[in-house]
């Protein structure tokens, strides 16, 4: 198992894998204690079975070079293989603002090909490339070092595997006529605005209750001020605050620390200090926001209006045609979708792209009454009224 630690080493493998088709991608992190993710480790791989053809890159070495790699990234010719990628893109996005294209994901794929929601990795290397996955080192620190043996091959395996899958998944989908849909899928791992987190908008994250305008300004306010300060300070921002202390904030709206103090969920370091006083000045701007200016939640669905009876025939034409078509169910549509179109909104991604032929059409024939749905021996079948 190679280990590269050096620039020139980087560089000479990219100089290699610039020849290939394809070259598969993981990343092991850490981000408990820090907003942005750490790159602990990078694992690359390309065709052929070859020891050389797969290298464990050290990235907590000092002045590595990784632009060899991000060059690759900008290579059209070389398709970049991860599985699960978000988070792997939004490490390399924001040490590099590039984004790997082309793209590939197994995951994605692999929900277009019939393996389930959201399958695992593990699956995949069980079911496609007839392998197992040592999991000892699954839950391991791989911030420290020297790393073993055993991290090193289990870190190694999640891309050498994943040459076999991406081969088997990529033929499938040229031969079941679906790249394309995995290619809409990959639009948004591809766009910026996905890992660009803008303050303002981060309150939009928050599962909120009221639809009070004014307290909405609060919490858009407050959220603003923890979003900021997690970032210049690089902690996670439920260590500046957590939600549910947010909230009470926002609902309480205290104007001095001794007001602050009352609070029943505010953490320790949130009483004083920065945090308290950024805390405060977030309420004041909040109280302060011009009625004409004050944020209004958005909802796809307001739950009463939303056709229940409809919402549950929704459901069953869904699963019927998830598994007709052999494509995740959470993958053509959402929960939340479902109860959009049943309370009679129509701007939905569900009824888009790829998604209108397998499943909108239907679910708009449905909600106008135009078909029904009958059972035949273990399937729904869909009949015109």
């Amino acid at each position: 198992m190679k280990t590269i630690t050096k620039s020139s080493e980087l560089k000479d493998f990219c100089d290699r894998a610039a020849k290939e088709k394809y070259i598969t991608i993981d990343t092991e992190f850490l981000r408990e204690r820090t907003y942005y993710a750490k790159l602990c480790l990078l694992q690359l791989a390309i065709p052929g079975n070859s020891h050389e053809n797969a290298v464990i890159i050290d990235t907590l070495v000092d002045d590595l070079d990784l632009s060899p790699l991000y060059r690759i990234f900008q290579n059209q010719k070389i398709v970049k293989v991860f599985h699960a990628a978000r988070q792997d893109l939004e490490i390399f996005y924001f040490d590099s603002g590039i984004l790997p294209y082309p793209l590939f994901d197994t995951q994605i794929a692999a929900m277009v090909c019939g393996f389930g929601d959201q399958v695992a990795y593990e699956t995949l290397v069980r079911q496609l490339a007839k392998e197992t996955l040592d999991k000892s080192s699954r839950f391991t620190d791989w911030s420290s070092r020297p790393l073993t043996d055993a991290q090193k091959k289990y870190a190694l395996a999640d891309v050498t595997h994943l040459r076999v899958i991406y081969e088997i998944l990529s033929k499938q989908l040229m031969e079941n006529g679906r790249t394309n849909w995995v290619d809409e899928e990959l639009k948004n791992l591809l766009s910026p605005e996905t890992y660009d987190i803008d303050p303002k908008n981060s309150w939009r994250r928050l599962k909120i209750k009221s639809n009070s305008r004014r307290f909405l300004g609060l919490v858009a306010s407050l959220a603003e001020f923890r979003e900021k300060f997690a970032q210049s300070k690089n902690i996670p921002r439920n260590r500046v605050i957590k939600d549910d202390a947010l909230l009470e904030l926002a609902s309480n709206r205290p104007k001095t620390l001794n007001d602050l103090s009352k609070s029943r969920l505010l953490l320790k370091d949130a009483r004083k200090g920065d945090i308290a006083s950024g805390l405060l000045t977030a309420i004041d701007r909040g109280l302060k926001i011009p009625e004409e200016d004050l944020p209004i939640k958005s909802s796809k669905a307001d739950k009463g209006q939303v056709n229940s009876a409809l919402a549950d025939l929704l459901k069953v034409l869904l699963k019927s045609q998830s598994e007709s078509t052999g494509v995740a169910s959470k993958l053509i549509a959402s929960a939340s979708d479902l109860e959009a179109l049943a309370s009679g909104d129509r701007n939905i991604d569900a009824l888009n792209g790829w998604r209108l032929d397998v499943f909108g059409k239907s679910a708009l024939e449905l909600c106008d009454g135009k078909v029904g749905l009958s059972v035949m021996g273990n399937k729904v079948k869909i009949f015109q009224l």
